[in-house]
Formats: structure tokens, sequence, C-alpha cells
């Protein structure tokens, strides 16, 4: 009974950011888990790779260009899944940049927009293009990929955009799931710590920026892929089918100091 509420057998999911990285793990998680996954992402030459990955060990896997800061992108690519399946069950935001070491007084108007626009702007386009389908469906599961970072003020890296962003996701997650729940459209999501991913490898050669990042963690250790990706099922399966407007913390500890 209990394993069986984790299965997302017959259902579509759609997951942004899913080239590499946590995208492409929770890509694989909710694949295992049964799902046929199409995959999105605005390169090109990684999705393709990314959808041979899945596709080699067996998972039902397709991938779908998608550009979240264009506004009517995310209701293309969604008219096309549902063209060809039917509906889509799962939606993970999870495509998201960070712009660090900008101290706010000196940010840019460009640096902060543009983050704003990836981790703000492009949840809500995807939420609003595949909530609607989910809504005229009477059910969906929506996990967005937040952050501690929406909790805490990072150190010693100055990020003001990236911190509002992830609070901004937070409070879009919460508001959404307020809207949609009753409707059968549960919308929650996990907020992940530094992760060992290859975008964060250079933290290895940093050992001030390393201190701050390992030392302040009480695991005393980076997050792994895996880790987050098992969160992100969770939330998509109805193991969670309680829950909507949660904030997930997988931080090792991070937020306890």
């Amino acid at each position: 009974m209990y394993l069986d509420k984790f299965r997302l057998t017959g259902k579509v999911a759609v997951v942004t950011g899913a080239a590499r990285g946590i995208g492409l793990a929770i890509s694989e998680a909710l694949a295992e888990a049964g799902a046929r996954v199409v995959l999105t992402d605005m390169n090109a030459e990684l999705l393709d790779a990314a959808v041979s990955q899945l596709s080699a060990k067996g998972h039902a896997a397709e991938g779908e260009l998608l550009d979240v800061t264009d506004p009517g992108a995310a209701q293309r690519v969604n008219d096309a899944v549902v063209a060809r399946h039917g509906r889509v069950d799962v939606l993970v935001n999870n495509a998201g940049i960070a712009i660090s070491n900008h101290p706010a007084e000196t940010m840019s108007d460009e640096v902060w927009n543009k983050v704003i626009d990836v981790n703000l702007n492009g949840v809500f386009w995807s939420c609003r293009a595949f909530g609607k389908g989910m809504l005229e469906h009477g059910g969906g599961s929506i996990v967005n990929v937040g952050s501690m970072s929406g909790f805490i003020v990072n150190r010693p890296q100055e990020q003001a955009n990236y911190n509002a962003s992830k609070a901004a996701v937070h409070h879009l997650t919460r508001s959404l799931a307020a809207e949609w729940g009753a409707r059968g459209v549960r919308v929650n999501a996990v907020a992940p710590t530094y992760i060992d991913t290859e975008m964060n490898a250079y933290v290895y050669e940093d050992k001030e920026m390393f201190r701050h990042w390992v030392g302040g963690t009480p695991m005393n250790r980076l997050g792994r892929v895996d880790e987050v990706a098992s969160v992100a099922l969770f939330l998509a399966s109805e193991a969670s089918s309680l829950m909507t407007g949660s904030i997930v913390l997988a931080d090792g500890g991070y937020v306890c100091w």
C-alpha cells in the first residue's frame, strides 16, 4: 500500500532545467517511479544528451526546448505535450540561475532582472501554463525548486537577487496552493542547501567559501542531487497527498545555526 503511493505509473511529468544537475536527477527519479518524463531546457545539445541517457536506461523520456523567461513558451510546450499524451500530471520547476558576488549597492539592473526573470517569472509562467491544464483535468502536482536561501542570507557571497527570488518562489508556492487546493492541484516546494554539482565545483578551490558552505552545515558536507530528487519525487507523488503549500528543507541542517 505505502510503496505504491510513490509510484507514478501512467503519469506524464514535465521538468524544467532538466538537462543536467538537479533537474536531470529529478527527471530520472520520476521516470524510475514510472512516469513518462518530458525534459525541458534551453540548451539543445545538453537536452538531447540527457534524454538519450535516460532512454538508454529504459525510461520513457523525451525532450522539449523551453526558455522559461519567454511568457508564452511554457504554454506552447504544454500544448505540445497535451497533444501527444493527453495531459500533464506533474510539473517540476527546477530551472534557475545564480549570479553571486554582486553587492546590492552596485548591482546592475541587468543582473537583478536576469535572476528574477529566470527564478521567479519563469516559475510563474510555467505554473500558469501547466497549472491551467491541471485545473481543467481536476488534478495535478507541482513541485517548485526553491532554496534554503529563501530562509537565510548566504555568506560570504552577496546575492540579494537570488535570495529574494527564492523567497518569492516559496510564497508563490503557498499562494498557488491556497488558490488551487480545493480544485485538486497541489503545489509544494523543495528548498535545498548547497548541492555538489558541476556549477558549484569551484567551491573546492575557495577555502573561505568552503568554510562557510560546509562548515556552516551541521552534516558537514554538500548535498547530492539524488537527495533533492528523492524529496521532489515524494512531493510529486501521492505519498504527499495531504501536503500543499509546504516548503520542504533539504539543507543538511544549515538553517539550524
